[in-house]
């Protein structure tokens, strides 16, 4: 059944509806197609994301006179949430889409975001984040992609992991080291796609999200020139660990729509499947894992809009989107594990989508900071404030 609901205005309410409205007629009928046909060719849904884009879904967060929604977190996250509901892989995407342009409108100049901006958030463009490397994924610090100064602006040699969109993005926000002092050594760059010297990876072969095409991308000597710095010089680490304080919400959102869906599935094939003669809804043990699994989708929901309202206010919200990370995608392991449980044999085939769903929410603990380590932010900042 659809989440319940209090918009902040008739235009976000509005905008749930569009949203539901595309959800349900352009983007879940061909999820499960694509998902599997992804699992064995490379299959990339631009489409689904030119028709956000067309729909003004893919800037949301971001003010309207560059070219964005003007909406608050609380509404964007929603959106998320509901796209998530039908492919778990558009959220994500969708997710590291606002994510990438995060660095220009935050730490950008005012030129910068004048130039940039509409284009990025025009709807036709779709960004990728260059910041995780094989040995530097939790630890930030120790990446290696480094960028040298040259006449011209830079020069970046090294190579990005676990990319989405990469080899289909229009651009590369890229996290680069720009001297040899640690976290204090990084620098952002926006890297168009057309650069000389830019390629990629193979796909990787994933447990699931066969929709997200993720692989390594290559930097060998790729110059970019300076107006094409964000931040300071060394400015790097507070700009990613920034960004990703917004980027955890995004996942927060979407993780929490997988665990609604995996949930509706549950309850209505609970309602119709009938052993000894009646529905097995009616067996109390049954009703009551339903009913827990309500309580963590619900949870999770509230966990990221408390977060993304503190947000909204201007207040600091950094341990707010650890939980809400930590949360709601913990929430979506056990949902969609519960709901595989639910249905039973059925729900170990392909038959049904909850699968599926398990298969997806397992990396929602992993990407954009382990769970481990939003215990760490969160332990930290309670300690903190003793």
């Amino acid at each position: 059944m659809p989440a319940t609901r209090l918009m902040p205005t008739e235009e976000a309410h509005d905008l749930i509806e569009l949203t539901r409205d595309i959800c349900a007629k352009s983007i879940a009928p061909q999820a499960a197609q694509i998902e599997a046909q992804a699992a064995t060719e490379e299959v990339f849904p631009r489409d689904v994301f030119t028709l956000l884009g067309q729909a003004g879904l893919l800037s949301l967060p971001y003010p309207e006179e560059f070219g964005g929604g003007g909406q608050p977190y609380e509404v964007y996250l929603q959106v998320v949430e509901e796209i998530g509901s039908a492919w778990m892989a558009i959220a994500v995407g969708t997710s590291v889409h606002s994510l990438t342009c995060y660095p220009v409108m935050t730490f950008g100049t005012d030129e910068q975001r004048e130039r940039m901006l509409p284009e990025m958030l025009s709807g036709a463009q779709l960004g990728a984040y260059g910041l995780s490397e094989q040995a530097a994924g939790s630890d930030v610090a120790a990446m290696t992609t480094r960028a040298s100064k040259t006449d011209d602006g830079w020069s970046i040699r090294g190579r990005k992991a676990w990319i989405s969109h990469a080899g289909h993005a229009d651009f590369y926000t890229t996290f680069a080291r720009t001297s040899d002092e640690g976290g204090r050594g990084l620098s952002c760059f926006v890297v168009p796609a057309d650069a000389p010297g830019l390629s990629f990876g193979q796909p990787e072969k994933k447990m699931g999200l066969h929709g997200d095409t993720v692989r390594e991308v290559i930097y060998e000597d790729v110059p970019v020139d300076d107006s094409r710095r964000v931040g300071e010089v060394g400015q790097g680490m507070a700009i990613a660990l920034s960004a990703l304080d917004a980027g955890r919400l995004g996942i927060s959102a979407a993780a929490t729509g997988l665990a609604q869906s995996a949930l509706d599935v549950a309850a209505k094939y609970a309602t119709e499947r009938e052993q000894f003669g009646r529905p097995i809804a009616s067996n109390q043990g049954l009703a009551f894992m339903l009913a827990d699994m309500e309580a963590a989708v619900t949870s999770a929901r509230a966990t990221y809009l408390h977060a993304a309202r503190l947000r909204d206010a201007g207040r600091p919200f950094s341990k707010e989107a650890a939980v809400a990370k930590l949360i709601a995608t913990d929430a979506a392991m056990k949902v969609t594990t519960d709901a595989i449980q639910v249905l039973g044999g059925a729900g170990y085939t392909e038959d049904f989508p909850v699968e599926r769903y398990f298969r997806e929410a397992k990396v929602t603990q992993i990407f954009e900071g382990t769970n481990q380590i939003q215990r760490l932010v969160i332990s930290r900042a309670v300690l903190a404030g003793l």
